[in-house]
């Protein structure tokens, strides 16, 4: 693997596990790790030397946005173009920049749950908890 794409990944995955009620595991293959808030998909990351990608969930509007400003932003890996994009490493793509498209992943899942069920993240240090959205 690249530094690039094990930078990337990294992120991702540290991104993904820094926020409330995640879990991830190997579901499909060894080489993809997925991980879930409410039992809804919202990362992947590979571990394929030759597909240095992470997958998240994107509006569809962001997508497209996205796609046209980063080349090694392309539409979802297996998945449905419209809702999820892949992330490579390249050109742009920094640690703020992937921590971003993890994190508006897990609100697009959050935000599809009733209320009851998402979890509370939690403010800055000295801050109350965010309230449910």
């Amino acid at each position: 693997m690249s530094a690039a794409g094990d930078r990337l990944q990294d992120t991702a995955r540290k991104a993904a596990l820094a926020l409330p009620d995640v879990s991830h595991d190997r579901p499909f293959t060894p080489d993809l790790d997925v991980y879930k808030v409410a039992d809804k998909v919202f990362l992947i990351v590979t571990d394929d030397p030759d597909e240095q990608i992470i997958t998240v969930k994107c509006e569809p509007e962001h997508a497209r946005a996205l796609k046209r400003g980063y080349a090694s932003i392309t539409p979802g890996r297996y998945l449905d173009k419209r809702h999820w994009i892949s992330l490579g490493p390249g050109r742009g793509i920094t640690k703020q920049l992937t921590n971003d498209a993890v994190e508006h992943s897990y609100d697009l899942v959050i935000d599809s749950l009733p209320k009851s069920e998402r979890p509370q993240r939690a403010g800055p240090p000295g801050q109350p908890s965010a309230p449910p959205r």
